[in-house]
Formats: C-alpha cells, sequence, structure tokens
C-alpha cells in the first residue's frame, strides 16, 4: 500500500484536529481559569451590594429624590444626579503595604487618607487608574470573562495572552478591535462611564447591572466617597479577584502555546501521514486516514511519535496535589533501595 506523504495541508488538518481536543481537555489550568471566573461572580455578587450601601450613605436616595425632581422642574441647571459603576472610595487608615502600591495616598496634618477607583463595568480598570492606564489589562479581563461567547462568533478570546511580552501589530490590533465590536465596547470613556452610555451588547447587559445614584457634576463623580478600613480592604479584594481571572486565563494559554509549538514541531519533521496519526493515537486522538484525506521540506530532527506525545503531555496538570509528591518520593525510595 502506498505510503501517503505529508504536506501543508494534511499538516494544517493534524494540527487543527489536535488544538481542538487540547482546548476541550478539562486540565488543571482549564480547571484554574473557569473556577476564577466564577470567583468573579461571587464576588461582584457580594461586593456591590456593599459599595452601593457605601455610595447611598453620602449619597442619600431621598436628596436623590429631590434632585432629580428640581432637574425635571428647572432642567439642565439641576442636572446633578446620574447613575455610575465607577466610585472613588477612601479610608483614613492604612491599608496593607501591598495595597498601598495600587492605591493613591495623601498626607494632611499626619493624618492618611489611602483612596481608588473601583469600576464595576466590564472594562473596568485592574489598578485603580481610571482612564487609559491599564487598558489592555481590562480588555484581557472583558475576552477572559466571555471567552466562549466570542469563540462562537469565530473571534479569538485568546489574542492579549498569546501576543504577551510581544510588540503591538496589525494582526493583535485586527482581533482585539474585532473583539470589542462583538462585545460592544464604545472605546469612550466619558460615555462609557454614566448614563448616557453608548456601549450595547453584552458590555451594555453586564454593566447594566452595576449602577448606582450619584451626586455631581463630573464623570464617576470623582470626588471621594469615605468607607471603613475593613470595606476598603473587600473593595481592593474584589478588584484582585478580577485580576486573578487574567492570571489564571494566562497560564491557561501559555500551557496550550507551549503544546501547540511542540505539536507544529513533531508535523513538520513527520514525513508520512503514518506517523501523524501514530502521534494522536499517543496523544489519546482518534484519527481516520480516509478522513484526512478526504477533509481536505522535513525537519532535521526526527521526533519518534510516543516520546513526542509524552513531552506534550507532560506539559499539562503540572499542579501536584500533597498525595501524588508523597507517592512520587515513595517509589523514588524504592528505586533506590532496590539499587
Amino acid at each position: 500500500m502506498t505510503r501517503i506523504r505529508l504536506n501543508n495541508e494534511y499538516r494544517q488538518k493534524f494540527f487543527n484536529r489536535i488544538k481542538h481536543v487540547f482546548e476541550e481537555e478539562n486540565t488543571q489550568e482549564k480547571e484554574g481559569y473557569l473556577q476564577a471566573r466564577e470567583n468573579v461572580n461571587e464576588a461582584y455578587s457580594k461586593v456591590f451590594p456593599l459599595a452601593k450601601e457605601v455610595v447611598e450613605r453620602t449619597n442619600l436616595p431621598e436628596d436623590v429624590k429631590i434632585l432629580r425632581g428640581f432637574k425635571k422642574k428647572y432642567g439642565s441647571p439641576c442636572d446633578v444626579v446620574a447613575k455610575d459603576k465607577c466610585f472613588y472610595f477612601a479610608t483614613t487608615k492604612e491599608p496593607a503595604d501591598e495595597e498601598r502600591d495600587q492605591a493613591e495616598v495623601d498626607t494632611d496634618d499626619d493624618k492618611k487618607t489611602v483612596q481608588s477607583h473601583f469600576d464595576f463595568g466590564l472594562y473596568g480598570s485592574l489598578n485603580g487608574n481610571d482612564y487609559s492606564s491599564g487598558d489592555e489589562d481590562k480588555k484581557a479581563f472583558a475576552y477572559a470573562y466571555f471567552r466562549e461567547e466570542l469563540k462562537d462568533k469565530g473571534l479569538n478570546p485568546d489574542i492579549i495572552a498569546q501576543m504577551k511580552n510581544k510588540d503591538d501589530n496589525p494582526h493583535k490590533t485586527k482581533h482585539m478591535e474585532a473583539n470589542d465590536k462583538f462585545l460592544g465596547y464604545s472605546g469612550r470613556y466619558s460615555s462609557y462611564n454614566s448614563d448616557d452610555d453608548n456601549s450595547n451588547g453584552l458590555t451594555k447587559k453586564f454593566d447594566s447591572q452595576w449602577y448606582v445614584d450619584i451626586i455631581g457634576t463630573s464623570h464617576c463623580r470623582s470626588r471621594a466617597i469615605p468607607c471603613s478600613r475593613q470595606e476598603f480592604e473587600i473593595f481592593m479584594g474584589w478588584r484582585s479577584v478580577k485580576g486573578q481571572l487574567v492570571a489564571k486565563h494566562q497560564s491557561w494559554i501559555d500551557s496550550l502555546e507551549a503544546q501547540y509549538q511542540k505539536v507544529k514541531e513533531g508535523l513538520k519533521a513527520y514525513r508520512y501521514m503514518e506517523e501523524a496519526i501514530k502521534f494522536c493515537e499517543e496523544l489519546g486522538i482518534k484519527v481516520d486516514e480516509a478522513e484526512m484525506v478526504r477533509s481536505n521540506s522535513t525537519g532535521l530532527m526526527i521526533y519518534e511519535p510516543s516520546n513526542l506525545a509524552s513531552l506534550i503531555k507532560g506539559m499539562k496538570n503540572k499542579t501536584k496535589t500533597r498525595e501524588q509528591k508523597i507517592a512520587e518520593r515513595l517509589k523514588y525510595n524504592q528505586q533506590q533501595s532496590a539499587n
């Protein structure tokens, strides 16, 4: 029987099949990402009611009602109430050292005030800055949070993670713009952080849950709203949970990208389809030669399929339990005794 030589088309077909399987695998890295997203939902449900309570201590609902009545009666000169989802919270007690790195500290007569910006929106800052600083981080959060929805539309929610430590380029910009368009991000801070909102789609749906009436005339109603130290630390913790989603998503994508690189190297080195099929079998992926044919330069190093498969399998599920570590140590001790 004639052996089928691999060409670039066949190699791409094998790669796409393997990539799909890897992405669907329930690895520790993927589970960490999914758990981080659940933690975000839980944190929002617990922390936003507290934020609303803190805001309404100084923006009394009865005052809001009176001022809205004035606006209705006298027009724009009395337009001093708006709905916001981002707030400056401040405490007069010093938070932990690691929190101060992300907060603004003012000193007045030996009394320290620590304040920071907290944005509950989908594209809200992860570092306490209210404008463009950390723009990529907040987009990484939005993409990680709505990853499945973006994937279903043929978009790339992993683009920022894939381009980590690389210079900006047209490829990256194209995918980010497509993601933002689908999510409905307006990109305009002034309209995005008030009830005069130009966002739409999933962004608008997400943000609509987190608005509170604020009295003031500037965006984010930037006057600092006082809170207790304990409340401030809760808000800092909530923002940290958002950052953890970005970090866990990055770890999962890093793991996948490392595996993909080895897969590409191996497929490039294989001459014949039977080698690629054996490689897939070693990975636990069933591939039919006839199906690959229908669906429609050799490397210097030859990648033996079973060895390459073992190498790639070792790139995932890196976190070991205490029991696994003990078992490995016992096995090692037994081997040493036998020798």
